[in-house]
């Protein structure tokens, strides 16, 4: 395959050099070649002073040709011509003109044509234009001020020197900077600027063309126009109307292939905008484009299909102006048959078509060896011409010649040279005979037959049968003989035979074709978006024909890709391809190329590396001057945004002297904004640096900038946050956040602070300097407004007049009580509590709010536990009223409101009340035990709380299945009734029983089971049963199995071995649902057996082997190990233990003293205000113990209560501490709480059993 590659492009892109050209590998024959024009100048050549002018024209044949030129039609002689140089290369007849400067070149100009000729005839090169231009100078004139009044319309004029490549026009000013261009001021293409209306800003005196001549490579400017605007009051509105064109239509000509450009430009006021209309249809929308804000129309690649009508519509509010554009699409002259050139044998018949079109259409004419037909004389017409066919008979070698078709309209010329040779040649084959061709399925396969003759001998493929291969519609013959083969098939493989002949001979040769398995990609690569510093791993894996060799490699953008020596970047094994520790620059189009000398195939996946933008990479400061303003602008390069935009950009600024290495943000500007004016503080050593943003977050800062120092100035702010408080009740502090330095706009600031008595209008303001936040105004009244100021100076002065703020001097305790309004019952638990507040001048302070604090003094119930429930409320200082609620019902309680301020609290109200009696809690423990198969032993435990008095119990059951909802329900009236045994049930069902506690309030929360009989549980289910086992012990544990019914059952243990230790140990009686049972006074290193019965049936057996070395034997039982005497003695114990307990209660309460007498003779040493973010909170009273001063100390029980306060209440303490009550309300033990316990406070908290804090139950 590769082999006949190499000679089919050569003769496939060069086959008309076959027909004109005898190859060389014809041999043994000396043959002779027409003349060819190789290379010639361009039809039209524009010259300029500083250029080299040559004028080319290169030709082959065989002999050598001879070159000779026409200028304008006469004989042109370059070696003759003084400034004029001729190549000395063969085949050249170019020549170039020296010396050139603007007459030089200018005496050259013309129309030259160069011939080439030897025996065979003369070919003509097409005609080339030499134009010279000089230096483009613009004409010198006097540009007078152009004076318009605002909102009128203007053009300025450019009219660039003519010449014959168009400059391109730029408007700009005399800073060398473009004029602004937008729908009101537009440059036209003949380079005038137009204005639809002026404004007083357009007032400029240096509006100036330029002409940049790219030929010349020279821009010239005209001299500058002075535009004057005169400033109206009032500019006039108008409709449009059109500056260009400025008729009502137009004529224009197109060519066919080449941009049309429309344009019209309007002016007016408001000013107008522009539209395009085609009323034969729309515009093509692939082709069309609007540019200079819609005022230019371009059409590219024009068509026939274009001509027509084009309409432009300036309009605005006033009215509209229309201009219409007839458009007529013509053509230069275009080929539809080019003639060939041929090699034709003696006898035959030369026919040369020249068949051209175009609009208008062309006129063609012929010339014979660059001679014209019409001055051909008589005896040399042996030619016949039919339209723009020539044909000539029966040639023969004499009637060899060139022949020239040159067709022409006003748009344009075509020439061709076609040859006629007449030459007699045997056929030969110049492709090697055997050759064998290897190609791959589904490729085109191409088999060369190069053959020479002449005639031209005719060329035909056939099989190995003899028959034409081309039967085969994938089978396809080229002109030069090639045979290609297309969707190659394994049964191609074969030998194919070529066979060209002409009137002298016939030749044969044999290429032999095998189609091999194609090279197929089965998993290619795919594309990947990785971050920087993260791994990337491509897989690719082929199949290949198993005769071929292979290779997978791996391209990089196209270029070859390996591991690169020591270095882990790059890792290829195994058709994967990892590339390690990505960065920005591993991005790119990764390939996996399978190959094998026939095929190459290559799937392709691209690799982006994203990653937090780059630095920004240069920092520019600049406008210095406006540094007196404080404001400087900062200008940077954009960052590298790494495959994701940059959102933003974030500048930073440094200040070496007052805070080194440390970065403040002066904000962010968009990512596509590259500078920004700052606003800057006085007195800041300014050093910036910039920082690019995208969404995977920000880049490298960029390098630091030069460093820029703002002047000093006064400050332009005051300190804020001014507050006047007294921490005794004769002073007052004054207090105030600090400026931050970059406020201070001097070295050092200081601040003024004033103050006098709230309401002395007149009165004099006291005054002090300070540089610290803070200033101790002392010998106050106690709780008196002031008026504050704090005001900001430095050196260069003081700051605004700062806002007055009124602060007062130090508070005292409350000295009255608010009077309690009463108590509302809301429910069992919950009561409302109403207050009046308290004379604001009784509160010697702000009043910051009321403390309730409410404690548990006993229940209404004769036979009740004792228990610990306090809690404390801080209420707001605008409300009156609260909500107590998690009270325990039929219960008495004490509570205390009091005031308090900054100072503390001052003096409670008290009051008593009582909850009503509320409905029980849920029972506890329902169990239930079978008794047989239709019935059940219910067993319950009472509620944990009563609230209130027990009447008895609800018991509601009703069966499971079948979707039944008839529920059976009955009163136990006992209340102190435990267990209950239900008959007549089914032992198919499962039921679903609720116990309910009551009281007269109603019924409780209910408890639920579910369950059955002893017939629907079946045989009893030891889940995991097991046993384990000590020296003289053994436990045996299971886990029961939810929903069966519970029961009870034997644990009988046997010791195996020897028959005097071999009898059954006392068995135990053990319930279901208590999962575990422990067995003692066991044999050590004994063996036993262990039995589970239920009415003498065996449940379940299993054996255990006690630990330990040796058996004991055991004594026979003794009275000491009876159960009565155990009774005995444990009953006698019992009442020893509560004697001791009576008598140290009588003791203690000899001790008894008023809790609220201890209070009052306690003093605090010093108070510290309530915090606000408490009020409204129910809330544990040991956040209040930590922020105490305690004071002295009193002895308690335990002895290991922290001192108390003046201001240490009960209140103080409820939700920390275990109170312990007597039946009269005082007392058993003083503050017993620990600090250690407060982690677990809050209501109805307890600590661990102890004698001053006992496990209790709530009822």
């Amino acid at each position: 395959m590769a082999l006949a590659l190499r000679y089919l492009w050569p003769l496939l892109l060069c086959s008309p050099c076959l027909l004109i050209q005898i190859p060389e590998e014809y041999e043994g024959h000396h043959v002779m070649e027409p003349p060819v024009i190789l290379e010639q100048s361009p039809r039209r050549l524009v010259v300029f002073p500083t250029d080299d002018i040559s004028l080319k024209c290169e030709a082959s044949g065989k002999p050598e040709v001879q070159f000779r030129w026409t200028r304008d039609g006469v004989h042109f002689k370059p070696k003759e011509e003084l400034g004029v140089t001729v190549h000395q290369a063969a085949r050249s007849g170019s020549f170039v003109l020296t010396g050139n400067n603007s007459n030089f070149a200018q005496r050259f100009q013309g129309t030259y044509r160069c011939f080439a000729s030897n025996k065979l005839g003369t070919a003509m090169s097409h005609e080339i234009q030499l134009v010279a231009e000089g230096a483009p100078k613009w004409p010198k004139e006097t540009v007078k001020p152009v004076e318009v009044e605002e909102g009128e319309p203007v053009v300025l004029p450019c009219h660039p020197p003519p010449s014959a490549e168009p400059p391109r026009i730029y408007w700009m000013n005399s800073k060398i900077l473009h004029i602004k261009q937008d729908e009101r001021v537009t440059m036209g293409h003949n380079g005038n600027l137009y204005f639809a209306n002026v404004l007083t800003t357009d007032n400029h005196s240096d509006y100036i063309c330029h002409a940049h001549f790219l030929g010349a490579r020279t821009i010239i400017q005209k001299e500058p126009i002075d535009l004057r605007v005169k400033a109206t009051n009032s500019m006039i509105d108008r409709k449009p109307r059109l500056l260009f064109p400025t008729n009502s239509s137009s004529h224009l000509v197109a060519l066919q292939g080449q941009p049309l450009v429309l344009e019209c430009i309007a002016e007016g006021f408001p000013t107008p905008t522009i539209k395009w209309l085609r009323p034969s249809g729309p515009m093509p929308a692939d082709r069309v484009t609007y540019q200079n804000y819609n005022k230019t129309l371009q059409l590219v690649n024009v068509g026939e299909e274009d001509d027509g009508e084009y309409h432009c519509l300036a309009e605005n509010p006033l009215g509209t102006a229309r201009h219409a554009y007839y458009v007529t699409v013509e053509a230069a002259p275009y080929w539809l048959h080019k003639p060939q050139s041929h090699l034709y044998g003696p006898g035959e018949t030369a026919r040369l078509d020249c068949q051209v079109q175009g609009r208008p259409q062309p006129k063609v004419t012929w010339r014979i060896n660059g001679i014209p037909v019409k001055e051909l004389s008589e005896d040399q017409k042996y030619w016949t011409q039919q339209g723009d066919t020539l044909i000539l008979s029966n040639v023969q070698p004499s009637d060899t010649m060139v022949t020239q078709c040159e067709a022409r309209n006003r748009h344009g010329l075509l020439l061709a040279n076609a040859y006629i040779y007449v030459v007699q040649l045997p056929t030969k084959i110049l492709t090697p005979d055997n050759q064998t061709y290897l190609a791959v399925e589904g490729s085109t396969a191409y088999l060369l037959c190069k053959a020479f003759g002449a005639p031209v001998p005719s060329i035909q493929w056939l099989d190995e049968a003899g028959a034409t291969v081309l039967q085969d519609e994938r089978f396809f013959p080229y002109a030069n003989g090639t045979l290609g083969i297309r969707d190659l098939q394994a049964n191609d493989t074969a030998r194919y035979f070529c066979q060209a002949a002409n009137d002298q001979n016939n030749v044969t040769i044999v290429a032999n074709l095998q189609v091999k398995d194609a090279t197929q990609i089965t998993q290619g690569p795919r594309s990947a978006i990785e971050k920087k510093g993260a791994r990337v791993v491509f897989t690719c894996q082929a199949s290949f024909d198993p005769s071929l060799q292979h290779s997978i490699t791996w391209r990089r953008d196209g270029r070859d890709l390996q591991e690169l020596g020591d270095s882990d970047k790059y890792f290829i094994e195994d058709g994967r391809l990892v590339i390690h520790s990505l960065d920005y620059s591993d991005q790119g189009n990764y390939s996996c190329v399978a190959s094998t000398k026939l095929d190459v195939v290559e799937n392709r996946a691209q690799l982006l590396v994203v990653g937090s933008p780059g630095p920004v990479p240069q920092l520019e400061l600049s406008d210095h001057h406006m540094l007196k303003q404080s404001q400087v602008r900062l200008s940077w390069s954009p960052a590298e945004d790494h495959n994701a935009p940059i959102e933003k950009y974030e500048i930073e600024f440094e200040d070496k002297e007052m805070e080194p290495e440390k970065w403040f943000s002066l904000g962010k500007v968009p990512g596509n904004q590259t500078s920004a004016t700052l606003k800057l503080s006085p007195y800041v050593h300014y050093t910036f640096r910039v920082t690019a943003i995208n969404k995977y977050g920000p880049g490298e800062p960029s390098p630091a900038s030069e460093t820029v120092v703002t002047p000093e100035a006064a400050p332009e702010k005051n300190p804020v946050d001014v507050r006047g408080e007294g921490n005794e009740t004769n002073n007052m502090v004054v207090t105030w956040k600090p400026l931050q330095w970059i406020d201070w706009n001097a070295p050092q600031v200081q601040y003024r602070v004033q103050w006098r008595p709230q309401g002395a209008r007149g009165a004099a303001w006291q005054e002090q300097i300070v540089s610290e936040p803070f200033l101790m105004v002392t010998n106050t009244s106690t709780f008196v407004p002031y008026e504050i100021k704090v005001q900001a100076v430095n050196s260069q002065g003081k700051g605004p007049e700062p806002h007055i703020t009124v602060g007062y001097s130090g508070e005292d305790f409350p000295q009255a009580s608010p009077q309690l309004d009463g108590i509302k019952v809301i429910n069992s638990s919950a009561v409302l509590v109403k207050w009046s507040p308290v004379d604001p001048a009784q509160v010697k302070g702000h009043l910051r709010g009321y403390n309730v604090t409410y404690w548990w003094e006993g229940s209404q119930r004769k036979q009740s536990k004792k228990h610990v429930h306090r809690g404390h409320v801080v209420v707001a200082a605008n409300a009156t009223s609260t909500v107590l609620s998690g009270l325990q019902p039929y219960s008495f309680y004490h509570m205390e409101v009091q005031a308090f301020n900054r100072r503390g609290a001052g003096p409670a109200s008290e009051i008593t009340f009582s909850t009503p009696e509320g409905v029980p809690d849920h029972p506890e423990a329902l169990h239930l035990e079978c008794q047989s198969d239709t019935s059940l032993l219910l067993r319950w435990q009472p509620p944990l709380s009563h609230n209130g008095v027990l009447t008895g119990y609800v018991l509601s059951y009703r069966p499971l299945d079948e979707g039944s909802k008839e529920q059976l329900s009955f009163d136990l009236p006992d209340p102190e009734l435990l267990a209950h045994n239900l008959t007549n049930l089914s032992p198919k069902l499962r039921y679903r029983f609720q116990l309910q506690a009551t009281t007269k309030k109603g019924r409780g929360e209910p408890i639920v089971r579910e369950g059955g009989t002893m017939t629907l549980s079946g045989i009893p289910d030891f889940g995991n049963i097991s046993a384990t086992a000590g020296e003289n012990y053994s436990i045996v544990s299971w886990v029961p199995k939810e929903g069966q019914c519970n029961f009870r059952f034997h644990i009988r243990f046997k010791a195996l071995g020897e028959e005097k230790l071999g009898a059954y140990l006392p068995s135990q009686y053990v319930s279901y649902n208590q999962s575990s049972y422990t067995q003692w006074d066991l044999q050590p290193d004994t063996d036993y057996e262990i039995h589970l019965l239920k009415e003498k049936v065996l449940l379940h057996q299993m054996a255990v082997k006690t630990n330990g070395t040796g058996r004991v034997r055991l004594q026979p039982p003794g009275f000491t190990s009876e159960g009565w005497f155990i009774g005995f003695v444990s009953a006698t114990v019992f009442v020893l233990l509560l004697l001791l307990i009576l008598c140290f209660v009588k003791r203690s309460k000899g001790g008894k003293y008023s809790v609220k007498d201890k209070e009052d003779t306690q003093v605090d040493s010093e108070a510290r205000p309530m915090k606000d973010e408490t009020f409204g909170e129910y809330r544990s009273l040991e956040s209040d113990n930590e922020e105490k001063a305690f004071g002295s100390s009193q002895p308690s029980l335990n002895g290991d209560i922290k001192p108390l306060g003046s201001d240490d209440s009960l209140a103080d303490y409820g939700g920390s501490v275990d109170v312990q009550f007597n039946e009269d309300g005082s007392f058993i033990g003083q503050y017993s709480g620990k600090k250690e316990k407060e982690a677990a406070g809050g209501n109805d908290s307890s600590g661990a059993t102890s004698p001053i804090n006992p496990a209790v139950t709530l009822e």
